[in-house]
């Protein structure tokens, strides 16, 4: 599941790996857009079998706009309760798509992505934005995913 040379772990561990080496970036840095970036960047390199990986920002309390990511060009901005992560940011949950052609409203940046994962960021009850992952392939995110990288945005937002 990971790209970590020469480290086999179990899923569970690899995540909390990941986890500990977000805790080392983002450890005394309180600018969102470094630490953004930077978790965008090791998200991308640890995640095998996904296109993109980054960070919608609530920009007002109708819309996100594009942060800090890795992959190609995407949308910029996107209305809440539209799309994936539109929806995930209305309704403050995790949205996990096993095939994004059957999600209705979806919003096609990239037409290699066929499911994905969207993970609200909030701190103190306020929606931040969320953290968008779109993999190339069907049910590529399970509840290990779901579960983990919930922990990883946790403890992200508390650097934010």
């Amino acid at each position: 599941m990971f790209n970590i040379e020469g480290y086999r772990g179990t899923r569970v561990e690899n995540y909390d790996l990941v986890k500990k080496q977000l805790q080392a970036l983002v450890h005394d840095e309180t600018n969102q857009i470094a630490n953004l970036s930077n978790a965008s960047a090791l998200l991308n390199q640890f995640l095998d079998r996904i296109n993109w990986v980054g960070f919608y920002l609530t920009d007002t309390n109708e819309e996100l706009v594009l942060g800090p990511f890795q992959g190609l060009p995407a949308c910029i901005r996107i209305p809440f309760g539209k799309g994936v992560c539109g929806t995930a940011a209305a309704t403050k949950t995790t949205i996990r798509v096993e095939d994004v052609n059957q999600f209705p409203g979806h919003i096609a940046c990239d037409a290699a992505s066929q499911s994905e994962i969207v993970i609200p960021m909030i701190k103190n009850g306020e929606l931040l934005g969320v953290l968008d992952i779109d993999a190339p392939e069907k049910n590529r995110f399970d509840e290990v995913d779901q579960e983990k990288l919930e922990e990883f945005v946790e403890l992200l937002v508390q650097h934010l």
